[in-house]
C-alpha cells in the first residue's frame, strides 16, 4: 500500500471507496451504496471523520438517485453527525450540494427533506 494511501485509513476501507467509485462509473448505483457504506465502517470508531462523512454524502448522494429518499436522508443526517468538529471546504461544499439535491424533495413536502435542510442550513451558517 502506497503511504500517501495510508492517510485514508485502514486498506480495506480505501478499497471499498474505490470500488464503489468503479460500481458508479458502471451506473451501478446499488453496489456504488453499499461500498460507500462499506468504506465508512470500514474506518475505526472516531477516525478519520472528514473521508467518513464525504463516504456517507456519496452514498447518500447514490441513494438518492436511486429514489430511496428516506434511506438518503438518514445517511446524510449520518454524515452532518461525523461532520462535528470538522472545517473543511470539501464538507462545507457537500453540504451545499446535498442542500440543492434536497430541494426537489422539499418541494413535494417530504418531511425528512425539510428537516435535514434546516440541519445542514444550520452547519453552514456556523462554518463560514
Amino acid at each position: 500500500m502506497p503511504f500517501w494511501a495510508l492517510s485514508w485509513g485502514p486498506p480495506a476501507a480505501t478499497v471499498h471507496s474505490r470500488t464503489a467509485k468503479v460500481y458508479e462509473t458502471l451506473g451501478d448505483r446499488r453496489r456504488a451504496a453499499a461500498m460507500y457504506g462499506a468504506a465508512a465502517t470500514s474506518r475505526p470508531l472516531g477516525t478519520y471523520a472528514r473521508i467518513v462523512a464525504l463516504d456517507l454524502v456519496a452514498q447518500a448522494e447514490t441513494q438518492a438517485a436511486e429514489g430511496s429518499v428516506e434511506e438518503a436522508c438518514a445517511t446524510w443526517g449520518r454524515a452532518i453527525n461525523h461532520m462535528d468538529g470538522v472545517q473543511s471546504k470539501r464538507t462545507r461544499q457537500a453540504v451545499g450540494a446535498m442542500r440543492r439535491d434536497l430541494s426537489r424533495f422539499r418541494a413535494r413536502g417530504l418531511r425528512c427533506a425539510a428537516e435535514l435542510d434546516e440541519r445542514a442550513r444550520a452547519f453552514l451558517s456556523t462554518r463560514r
